[in-house]
């Protein structure tokens, strides 16, 4: 049966027309200046949408598996790491994220009684050693394991403004390892934890992905895969439109190259918009960042626990927010479709609207020099500064609210005792290659103003 027969009886009705009874019915106001805003990043939102907004069909690449819940383990002792991750799993985990400290940890035992054939794996070194990530790699590739590996040495770079050893030594390291692992994952995170908007993020995510694609040899490209690691805000359709763009961009820049043109993408929920006043709040934020990876199309998501930014490690808030992904996959049937936002003309529009941007600033990016050009002169840095700061006077002018910390604030809320950990971020003078991109919340100057009231 064709659907389309079942509206031929009302006319279509085109952009033009509804534009000019919705200017009849504003009564001689401005459309423009009263139903379309403007975002941050130059994004026009207008009161409707149509056909004409759409995207042209199968543009975007689909995820061809359901998405899947993720458990973070910090894998500093392989014997407590595996419990962790064997419990987890037990209680509905379906892919570990290990993070792993330096050499000493074993992925054997890591993985000891883990059955790699069901539970997705990414492992994030916190060093480079292409000996270890090379033995790891067959290893895994032995277990037939779904696997991925984050040796991001310009992540690196970006976050703590060093090489790991130097520029030569770190990109040898790195060719040993893409020649055999034909594979990389890409951390943006820092971008959207710093403050970038959602244009930045994904110009930078490109261009960071250019820096590898221009290494890796014509004889290798056609099966070399790069996947992303990406923080998800509370901006809820841009954040779903931004994972739909950055497929939509990344299939562009892939196929220039002749490489895969699909990528993995784990989704992390964003740590700039959590607060230590109203901590529960936190679960809120995250359950619609959540929201919006799911349905922008992320392979797996890792939900930080709500009381991360000042209580170490803990089964209790673990458990809360792995259980949120659960309620969303197994009570709401989040995983029932892998393309849900299909068709919101809506959402495909801010999606071509951001590619668009995005893809402009890369060009530009890449014209002036390309990326680690352009963080070599600070021009990136400043760039993400300048954004963070008009978030920040949002923020500050109670435009951007955050409950429970720069609106219903309430006096009975305290911190200063149940701070385990540091929650702010360090700005310790230190010697450095570049300028650091570094992380920093919404609510931390304010918060430090609170704690030292208390």
């Amino acid at each position: 049966m064709n659907n389309t027969k079942l509206f031929k009886e009302f006319t279509d009705v085109s952009t033009q027309q509804w534009k000019q009874k919705i200017q009849f019915d504003l009564k001689g106001k401005d459309y423009n200046e009263s139903l379309v805003w403007e975002s941050l990043e130059g994004i026009k939102v207008k009161p409707f949408y149509n056909s004409e907004d759409s995207l042209i069909e199968n543009a975007i690449p689909k995820p061809l598996k359901p998405w899947k819940i993720t458990q973070g383990i910090y894998a500093g002792n392989e014997e407590i790491a595996n419990k962790k991750a064997l419990k987890a799993i037990e209680k509905g985990a379906e892919s570990i994220l290990f993070t792993l400290p330096d050499e000493r940890v074993s992925v054997k035992g890591l993985l000891a009684s883990i059955d790699v054939q069901k539970i997705s794996l990414y492992f994030d070194f916190q060093f480079l050693s292409s000996g270890y990530i090379l033995n790891a790699h067959a290893y895994l590739k032995g277990l037939e394991a779904e696997f991925y590996f984050n040796f991001d040495l310009i992540h690196h770079l970006t976050k703590s403004g060093n090489w790991y050893a130097s520029v030569e030594e770190d990109f040898r390291q790195f060719d040993g390892i893409a020649a055999t692992t034909n594979a990389l994952t890409l951390d943006v995170t820092n971008y959207q934890n710093a403050g970038a908007n959602h244009v930045q993020q994904l110009a930078y995510s490109l261009a960071h992905a250019n820096e590898y694609l221009n290494r890796i040899p014509t004889t290798q490209i056609q099966n070399f895969h790069i996947n992303f690691k990406i923080a998800i805000g509370s901006n809820y359709f841009f954040e779903i439109a931004k994972i739909r763009a950055l497929r939509l961009l990344y299939k562009t820049l892939a196929a220039a190259y002749g490489a895969p043109e699909d990528c993995n993408i784990l989704a992390v929920t964003s740590k700039r918009n959590k607060t230590i006043y109203d901590y529960n709040t936190n679960m809120l934020r995250s359950t619609t960042e959540c929201m919006s990876a799911i349905l922008g199309g992320a392979n797996a998501v890792y939900n930080i626990p709500y009381d991360a930014l000042y209580h170490k490690t803990n089964e209790f808030a673990e458990r809360i927010a792995r259980n949120q992904l659960i309620v969303l996959k197994e009570e709401s049937y989040f995983d029932k479709t892998t393309n849900p936002a299909d068709g919101s003309y809506y959402i495909e529009s801010i999606t071509k609207q951001l590619a668009e941007k995005a893809l402009t600033l890369f060009k530009e990016l890449e014209k002036a020099g390309g990326f680690l050009s352009q963080l070599k002169t600070n021009t990136i840095q400043k760039k993400i500064k300048e954004s963070a700061q008009k978030e920040q006077e949002l923020f500050d002018a109670k435009k951007e609210i955050l409950v429970g910390t720069n609106k219903y604030e309430s006096s009975l809320d305290k911190m200063k005792g149940d701070l385990e950990l540091f929650p702010f971020a360090k700005n310790k003078p230190r010697k450095s290659s570049i300028e650091p991109i570094l992380e920093r919340r919404l609510s931390e100057e304010l918060e430090q103003k609170r704690l030292e009231n208390e």
